[in-house]
């Protein structure tokens, strides 16, 4: 770490402070102006909080932010970056570059979690609204370390170029989740996977109507039937390691909007049903940073997706619809439709002879009772499996919270009609949604992220998140790797 920052013409310094100024580094005339600025009152050494100023005395560079952070853990960190870019954002400047005035060096995590910080303050969504801010002059990043140290040099830029990945695959994936449901249908979807197969240089598959019902997917197709927008079922492939590898495969439900069907939903907040296919665009979003970065491992990426509407043609409550599986469902509920959509392609990917399957899915309002907006919901009867995604979502800050899974909470599933019915009792709603699709997944290793309660945000931060993506893309690598699960 240089001795004396002060002499580097760049646009913009974001230095994070460690909250005890015992332990800052020497920076020069950086140090001085901090240290006079908690002299004066004017930054508190509190996490957080933060300073900004304009064409600083003795810097040859036009602004500085100092952000203080309570220690170099990575929650800390990730705040710290995303405060001090909020201020800068429209500030002007072109370029930042953080410094770490703490003694400790900075590691892989760092590099990444700065550089998703970056990515996520600088997102605006601007599709369907031309009246948006124009982008902001800030566009690129920099982390400031000593050269001399190659280890952390090596450290830092892995975790850039991870970051720029993940970045990238969970603005995808926001942008997605974000349009209207008449400016993302199922087709527009498939299009969307198409333009990225295309870019990334991915295989793709997509089934209409015709090849569905010729599988067999009864289930997705009573889903789909109520609906104008026919259905698509999406494959996408990246191949990095050998065909015998057995691959990964990701599972992403993609209601591109639900009215809830024959059983209606409320009409207070419908229009937050367009983010019904979270599921979907976080495999979207997780394919594009797996094909960015390279791993030697093989990942499918499986959408199925359509609408559920109410019109004459749609499935009614009571109806029993055979699944591609052969076991046959009555719908008790018609709003209970992400399920259906999920079961059929959960049969589908048998074929591929997995190695560990993991399905995404705004299943279950259930589960936001249940835990909020903070964990996604996780669901799985193999530990190791389980384990591995409890640890991608820590490291990546992309939590998820592991939920029980005892087969006693199926009896609520039980039908005098039908193999099974597709819902249960309201208590354990999120569980016995889980306890559902694991019917259908026999043949593999089987985990479930119910992802209702983190895939987008409401009141006056409405949007989607880009979640799990981060989550999912840590997982892959880790995979790639040999890491246990």
């Amino acid at each position: 770490m240089p001795e004396d920052w002060s002499g580097h013409a760049t646009p913009a310094w974001l230095i994070v402070l460690p909250s005890d100024p015992k332990t800052w580094r020497p920076m020069g005339a950086i140090a001085d102006l901090a240290h006079d600025a908690v002299r004066h009152g004017d930054l508190e050494l509190k996490n957080g909080k933060q300073l900004y100023l304009h064409r600083p005395a003795g810097l040859k560079a036009q602004r500085l932010v100092f952000v203080v952070a309570s220690d170099l853990g990575a929650k800390a960190w990730r705040g710290a970056v995303a405060a001090g870019v909020a201020t800068l954002k429209n500030s002007g400047a072109s370029a930042v570059v953080i410094g770490w005035a703490g003694p400790e060096p900075l590691g892989d995590l760092h590099g990444e979690l700065a550089t998703t910080a970056f990515a996520d303050a600088l997102y605006t969504y601007r599709h369907t609204k031309p009246s948006a801010p124009a982008a902001a002059a800030l566009g690129k990043l920099a982390i400031a370390v000593d050269k001399t140290d190659k280890a952390q040099l090596a450290a830092v830029r892995a975790g850039l170029a991870r970051g720029t990945a993940i970045g990238a695959g969970v603005t995808l994936a926001r942008e997605c989740a974000n349009r209207p449901g008449n400016h993302c249908t199922p087709t527009q979807l498939a299009a969307q996977a198409r333009a990225l197969a295309e870019e990334q240089g991915l295989a793709i598959e997509v089934l209409d109507r015709k090849a569905m019902a010729k599988l067999g997917m009864g289930a997705l197709l009573a889903v789909a039937q109520g609906s104008d927008e026919p259905p698509q079922f999406i494959v996408l492939r990246y191949e990095g390691a050998t065909r015998k590898s057995a691959p990964i495969v990701l599972v992403g439900k993609g209601i591109t909007f639900d009215t809830g069907g024959i059983s209606i939903k409320p009409a207070a907040e419908m229009d937050e049903m367009k983010f019904d296919m979270g599921g979907a665009a976080s495999v979207l979003g997780t394919m594009r940073a797996v094909a960015e970065l390279k791993p030697k491992v093989n990942l499918i990426g499986v959408i199925p997706t359509c609408e559920n509407m109410p019109d004459g043609r749609a499935v009614k409550p009571g109806d029993v619809v055979t699944s591609l599986s052969g076991q046959t469902i009555e719908i008790l509920n018609t709003d209970a439709e992400g399920r259906l959509i999920l079961c059929d392609a959960l049969t589908y990917v048998e074929r591929f002879k997995p190695t560990a399957v993991v399905d995404i899915a705004t299943l279950t309002g259930a589960c936001v009772i249940a835990l909020g907006h903070q964990h996604s919901g996780l669901f799985s009867a193999d530990d190791a499996l389980a384990d591995s995604l409890l640890g991608a979502g820590r490291r990546s800050l992309d939590s998820a919270w592991r939920m029980p899974l005892d087969d006693e909470y199926a009896d609520g599933l039980k039908s005098n009609f039908a193999d099974v019915g597709n819902v249960g009792g309201r208590a354990g709603g999120a569980i016995t949604a889980a306890l559902f699709l694991k019917r259908f997944t026999s043949a593999y290793r089987w985990a479930h992220l119910d992802i209702a309660g983190t895939a987008w945000k409401s009141g006056a931060a409405k949007g989607a998140t880009g979640r799990p993506v981060p989550l999912l893309t840590h997982f892959v690598l880790d995979q790639a790797e040999g890491k246990a699960g």
